[in-house]
Formats: structure tokens, sequence, C-alpha cells
């Protein structure tokens, strides 16, 4: 099986990560915007970055997670990422992560990486389900993992806090 056939498709490619992430990393890990959908709190140095990225390269059954850029093919731009994380090779599973930037969500990138993304976590990976933890009020995330095929196993209840309250998270797993 080749690259093609496991990473992209004719839109959009997953990549690893490449040093000249760094600058657009940098953007997207301090965009304080987005930090409540990536559960940060503080600002990410370039260096921090940078050495995430070299330390990117190690086998993802060593590091237990997995980053790949998307790439819009059309227009050569990397639009967002998408992550692999507490990979469990014993048990086969792994939670999936998705970020697309402002100017290409609701294209159908997201749905079209996760597509990507299960078809090699299945065939490479041999993994037995993936897994992702939404909060309740993402409704479009909600709806990229349902019509994925996850299905909502459970409700962890008051388990971000957002300003003074707490929001709930769906847990949804997909049986690959």
């Amino acid at each position: 099986m080749t690259y093609e056939e496991l990473l992209e498709n004719t839109e959009i490619r997953l990549r690893a990560l490449e040093p000249s992430d760094v600058d657009l990393l940098y953007a997207w890990e301090n965009d304080t915007s987005i930090w409540d959908v990536s559960s940060t709190i503080i600002p990410f140095s370039k260096n921090t970055i940078r050495n995430y990225i070299n330390n990117s390269q190690s086998d993802i059954y060593e590091a237990k997670q997995l980053r790949l850029m998307i790439e819009d093919k059309s227009s050569q731009s990397t639009i967002g990422a998408i992550d692999l994380y507490d990979f469990d090779p014993h048990n086969r599973r792994a939670g999936i992560g998705i970020f697309v930037i402002k100017e290409f969500q609701n294209k159908g990138f997201a749905t079209k990486s996760l597509q990507l993304l299960l078809h090699y976590c299945k065939t490479m990976l041999l993994l037995h389900q993936v897994y992702a933890e939404v909060p309740c009020k993402n409704e479009i995330s909600l709806a990229l993992f349902a019509n994925a095929g996850f299905q909502q196993c459970g409700v962890r209840k008051d388990w971000l806090l957002r300003g003074q309250e707490y929001e709930d998270v769906v847990m949804m797993q997909k049986i690959l």
C-alpha cells in the first residue's frame, strides 16, 4: 500500500510535521480563542514547539501520539492538524482530535481528514477502536464524529471549566 493510498485523496494530504511548521504551530498553540478545545492554559515558546517537532519523529509506539498536518492540495496550504493521542497498542485504541483553521471550516476538510485517519488506524495501526472527547456545546464536532460512525458512549459531567462554569464532555467511540 502506498502513502497516497493511506494518507491522501484528491483534495487533501495528511503529512508529518516539518521544521517549517514551527511558525504555524506557534500561532495556533498561542491563539487563546482555541485554548478551550486544546486544554491549553499557557503559551508555548517557539523553542518548545521546535523540540516537539523534533521529537515527533519518534515512532507512535514510543511516543504514544501522532500529529499529522492537514494540507489542502489545491492551494498547497496547511489548514489544520489531526491527532492520535493516548495510543494504546495493547488494547488497540487511540483518541482522536482535529483542528481546522477558520477559513477552511465547514468545507468538508475535517470529514475528509477524519476518513483518511480512520483508514490509516484500521489498516496500518490495526486499531480496534478510536474515541473522541467532545465538549457538549460543540455541535459541529459532535456532528462530525457522529457522521463518521462514532457513537456516544457516555458523558463526563462538569468536565471542562469554561470561565466560571463547567461544561460536560460527550465521550464518543467507533469500533473499527
